[in-house]
């Protein structure tokens, strides 16, 4: 009998899940039923997240063993985030002002829905700034930290603990050995947990279905297209581009990345794809010290696709109100989100929070979110395969730019991914 590919069955899984969602809209029984298995398996990708995370970052920074050349990655890395988030704002704003998607929309006809829960978490963030959040990089208690998932804490007890094997030599081998075989374990366990993804998938999808049903896209229908039409262009055009810059085709990044990027947009999270992505590019001929740092580093840094989107949801808001923001107040705007996009890197519905704490200091009324918070995880679905695709990418381009990318490596995997692919289709 013919194996069907995980990618498949992630995509019957949606189809499954869209029908059941749709068969059943409205009735309160189907996230009674569904939710847990959903939240069974974000669960079971939060529980390893954060040991392969540690264990990756420690073996690669103890490999590179050089203080001066983690810095010197460090500053290309946050360079290159903050130039392509800040292209992804303009794309947002760009798109924003050509297609007036807030134009001559009927407010009455819209559902509005309660944000008081993102207005709360704005509230609790509203004085985490810029500068603040490079302070709680720095870890206080390591062990809060990890109970907390606060990741860049994380990452840089993990960067000072890999420096500090590397430092100790013959003595800090043992330590190592053990972080290796933790890091080969958890990729194990990523490989098993990957065959519940598509149970997952399906009760996911089908709780959000069935909550707002699709006839909740219609009267924001041009939004969700303007939305879905710019990350198409972000990642064709400007991941493409920079891509080529780099050497790379995107279409091969495309071709390696096709189980994540079905799996991130179905659940709408990025951490779903972390271990995956981590592996892969690796596998791709991008050394583990820069892999290992470089993606998870992103998470809180590059969130391409977010960002785009928050750039498009303001002037969305502002038009919908007959707001027409001047030129000042748009770069004003781009600013404000560069800063904030990062300061509440990582909290809860981040999208919202951002937008909420950047809406006021441009004169758009917050209260204007609440009518495209019900369709919100429709657009965070195209969102997070921005933000998976941009990390990777920013996992190759830091290879190339440090002049350790490992071609023959990087070619001899995408044959191999081709040859899989082919033969899973024959």
């Amino acid at each position: 009998m013919k194996k069907i590919g995980l990618a498949w069955q992630i995509l019957i899984g949606l189809i499954l899940g869209i029908a059941v969602g749709a068969m059943f809209f409205g009735n309160p029984h189907v996230a009674t039923y569904l939710q847990p298995i959903g939240d069974i398996f974000l669960r079971l990708i939060k529980m390893i997240v954060i040991p392969i995370v540690i264990s990756s970052i420690i073996v690669g920074v103890a490999g590179v063993g050089d203080t001066k050349k983690l810095g010197r990655l460090g500053g290309k890395t946050i360079l290159y985030f903050e130039i392509i988030t800040t292209i992804a704002i303009l794309v947002g704003l760009a798109a924003a002002n050509i297609f007036q998607p807030g134009a001559g929309v009927d407010m009455s006809n819209l559902d509005k829905t309660d944000i008081s829960s993102y207005v709360d978490t704005t509230e609790e963030t509203a004085s985490h700034g810029f500068a603040e959040t490079f302070v709680n990089i720095v870890p206080s208690n390591l062990f809060t930290s990890l109970a907390e998932g606060d990741m860049l804490a994380i990452i840089f007890f993990s960067v000072v603990f890999g420096l500090g094997i590397a430092a100790i030599g013959e003595k800090g081998k043992p330590v190592l050995q053990f972080f290796q075989g933790t890091a080969e374990a958890m990729f194990y366990i990523t490989n098993q947990i990957m065959k519940f993804a598509p149970f997952g998938v399906f009760a996911l999808i089908g709780v959000t279905v069935s909550k707002f049903g699709v006839e909740s896209l219609i009267p924001l229908s041009k939004l969700v297209i303007l939305v879905y039409g710019s990350m198409i262009f972000f990642i064709l055009v400007v991941l493409g581009l920079t891509a080529k810059i780099a050497g790379v085709n995107i279409f091969n990044v495309f071709r390696i990345l096709k189980d994540e990027m079905i799996l991130a947009y179905t659940t709408s999270s990025s951490e779903t794809v972390l271990p995956k992505l981590i592996e892969k590019m690796e596998k791709f001929g991008c050394p583990k010290a820069i892999v290992s740092f470089v993606i998870p580093t992103g998470y809180s840094f590059n969130l391409d696709g977010s960002t785009l989107y928050q750039a498009i949801a303001a002037l969305f808001i502002a038009q919908m109100y007959g707001i027409d923001l001047s030129m000042a107040e748009q770069i004003s705007l781009v600013l404000v989100l560069m800063v904030t996009s990062k300061g509440i890197a990582g909290v809860p519905g981040v999208s919202f929070v951002v937008l909420l704490a950047t809406l006021g200091s441009v004169g758009i009324p917050v209260e204007g979110l609440a009518f495209i918070a019900g369709i919100d995880r429709i657009m965070d679905m195209a969102r997070t395969v921005v933000n998976v695709v941009g990390n990777s990418l920013a996992a190759i381009v830091m290879s190339k730019w440090e002049g350790q990318y490992n071609e023959a490596k990087g070619r001899q995997y995408l044959e191999e991914v081709r040859q899989m692919q082919q033969s899973k289709s024959a």
